[in-house]
């Protein structure tokens, strides 16, 4: 402050200086809230006709925030597990986590401490397409490690102790960090094989037809009551609300989500086992 009460150079500066960082940051609070707000706008929308009406009618045809619901597709190739066998997916996740004990000073107590060596996401393009048959309408992911939440699925995971010898046990308890070891887990947003599931339900569909044409008339009732869908076990369990019998208990439990039947592809609401006498 200069003499007679008014206020210095460097007092102009800094108040200039103050004014325009808190511009700045309620302009970017301002958008920040924007966007915010158009998310919990978002619309629903079913992948089907309501899609093709919602963009036809859309201002240059384009949706800023939409919530998209469907089955994973992938478009070209798809990525294979390192560990599990015909497992596939359109995101794979590889990650080395080192687990070590480290002495605390303050409270005299060995804590458990995580790290996260070596992280490694793979991707391949893929659509989501509607769970109904029947629906030519697909929508592109461009950018899904855009995603906060990738909701990936742990398909392998072990653990690899650290070996020590006596002198490292020694050294480690002086250093005051003991390694327990290595975890190394496999993630993976997997596709549901629709459209391979199809091919295959028709081969089958065709051996069965084969073999009923070819069996002695007294095998043919025991054929009709195996699964449709591996052909060698009895068909276990009834598929509600569509009614139909066709599937083992191991091919149920191998279905992928949602639960479809194979004859009919209705979602399936729950399953009651069948016995036979």
């Amino acid at each position: 402050m200069e003499s007679g009460g008014r206020p210095s150079l460097g007092q102009f500066i800094l108040l200039g200086t103050s004014s325009v960082v808190t511009a700045f940051l309620f302009s970017v609070y301002r958008q920040k809230a924007q966007v915010a707000q158009e998310l919990k706008g978002a619309k629903r929308i079913h992948l089907g006709e309501d899609l093709k009406s919602i963009l036809s009618e859309a201002p240059g045809k384009c949706v800023p925030y939409a919530v998209i619901e469907g089955a994973v597709r992938s478009v070209k190739e798809t990525l294979n597990s390192q560990f599990v066998e015909n497992c596939k997916g359109v995101i794979q996740r590889l990650t080395l986590q080192e687990h070590k004990m480290v002495w605390n000073r303050t409270t005299h107590l060995w804590n458990d401490c995580s790290k996260i060596i070596h992280q490694r996401t793979n991707t391949v393009p893929f659509d989501l397409v509607p769970h109904e048959d029947g629906v030519d309408v697909a929508v592109r992911v461009l950018k899904p490690l855009d995603s906060v939440d990738l909701g990936l699925e742990t398909v392998y995971e072990k653990f690899h102790p650290s070996i020590q010898s006596f002198t490292d046990v020694i050294g480690h308890y002086i250093s005051g960090e003991r390694p327990k070891g290595i975890q190394e887990t496999e993630e993976y947003l997997q596709w549901q094989e629709r459209l391979r599931l199809k091919q295959m339900e028709k081969e089958f569909r065709e051996h069965e037809a084969q073999l009923l044409s070819q069996a002695k008339p007294e095998d043919r009732e025991s054929l009709k009551s195996t699964c449709v869908v591996c052909l060698s076990n009895f068909k276990s369990c009834v598929f509600l609300e569509c009614g139909h019998v066709c599937s083992c208990t191991e091919c149920y439990c191998a279905l992928p989500e949602p639960k479809r039947c194979p004859i009919c592809r209705q979602e399936i609401a729950r399953v009651i086992p069948l016995y036979n006498s």
